[in-house]
């Protein structure tokens, strides 16, 4: 599961992604420095594997993760091939959920493409493009599906009326993603239409240092044209942010974010809110050789949870062993947790809930 980061271009994308990743993606005061789509693969900071660490004192910790996309900046006509247009269409649409970083802060020492700041151009200058894609998407589809529909063909008249619904949306200037599916044969077809703008979006604001902690006028537009979107909205000043990650000592890093006003990096609250946008949620294991963290999708069964460790796991699942990450800490052990009645022996139907701690019993 991958997350995108689009913007404009010299909006700060390539910063954040250094940022982020600590990969060194080519950062420049000049449009398409980022020609190739960089991935990074970034741990999610998660107090409750700190906690975990301290408890079971293991000989390694591993980390949950999520892969960010550095992905070359768009201009307009990017839907018809200009700039880096074709390249950056098909980069994103590999991605799962996209973080749109928009320009909130005044530079004159780092140009705009379209000569002054505006947020809301902008993000409508992207909006538009993906749109105008997904449009020429959708027409395609429905010249092939317009026919078997005709001759009565029910799958092909589901799949036309949720065509023409999605259509008519593009045509209005709004995303797919503000389609709701009706019922599941919908909700299967939404997906394998793979369109742009039906993808999960947040939104983050690149602000100066200033309005990093209460945000600004650009930050307060762009919230006002987003409040019907049911997108998150994160400040970020990335400029900040890299000299952060300039510093050596973590004593360094948390005496310049108290000076900033600041508990933590906004670096972390976006790879949190990147991860939740990819419908991901952490598992742990815990014991003397590791305490891991295993990221999953939100709903998985135990099964399937097991999987994600080894395809055998899932094969010959027997059970899951499960004590709640509030249990766990509470009794400070499994053993006190047990002897509390705080350990439960789940089935192949347990829905796993984030934050458990569990074993599996298998047998192939």
């Amino acid at each position: 599961m991958k997350a995108g980061i689009v913007g404009l271009p010299n909006v700060g994308k390539s910063t954040l992604f250094n940022c982020l990743s600590n990969a060194k993606a080519q950062s420049a005061n000049f449009p398409f420095c980022t020609i190739e789509p960089n991935i990074g693969v970034v741990n999610v900071p998660d107090p409750r594997i700190n906690k975990l660490e301290e408890l079971v004192k293991p000989e390694r910790v591993q980390m949950a993760t999520v892969d960010i996309v550095d992905i070359a900046g768009l201009v307009k006509g990017a839907s018809k091939g200009e700039g880096l247009g074709n390249q950056f269409l098909g980069n994103i649409r590999e991605c799962n959920a996209i973080i749109h970083v928009l320009r909130c802060f005044d530079n004159d020492n780092i140009v705009h493409v379209d000569g002054n700041v505006n947020p809301i151009r902008d993000k409508e200058t992207i909006d538009i493009e993906l749109q105008l894609k997904d449009l020429e998407t959708v027409e395609k589809r429905l010249e092939k599906v317009n026919r078997a529909a005709k001759t009565g063909n029910k799958e092909a008249q589901t799949e036309k009326a949720l065509l023409d619904r999605i259509r008519e949306s593009l045509l209005q200037a709004k995303s797919a993603r503000t389609i709701v599916p009706q019922g599941t044969d919908e909700e299967v077809l939404m997906e394998s239409f793979q369109l742009i703008t039906a993808k999960p979006v947040l939104y983050v604001c690149n602000v100066d240092e200033n309005s990093a902690v209460n945000g600004n006028k650009y930050v307060d537009q762009v919230r006002e044209l987003v409040k019907d979107e049911d997108a998150e909205v994160i400040i970020l000043s990335v400029g900040a942010e890299a000299d952060i990650t300039e510093l050596e000592s973590y004593e360094e890093r948390q005496v310049f974010l108290e000076d900033m006003g600041l508990t933590e990096p906004g670096a972390s609250v976006l790879i949190r809110a990147a991860y939740k946008l990819l419908k991901q949620q952490t598992y742990f294991t815990a014991g003397v050789k590791e305490v891991r963290a295993w990221t999953i999708n939100i709903g998985s069964t135990a099964p399937q949870a097991a999987g994600v460790i080894h395809t055998d796991f899932e094969k010959g699942f027997i059970r899951a062993e499960v004590i709640s990450y509030e249990d766990y800490v509470q009794y400070g052990s499994e053993a006190k947790a047990k002897e509390a009645g705080k350990f439960k022996v789940e089935g192949k139907e347990y829905i796993v809930k984030d934050g458990d701690v569990m074993h599996f019993r298998f047998n192939v």
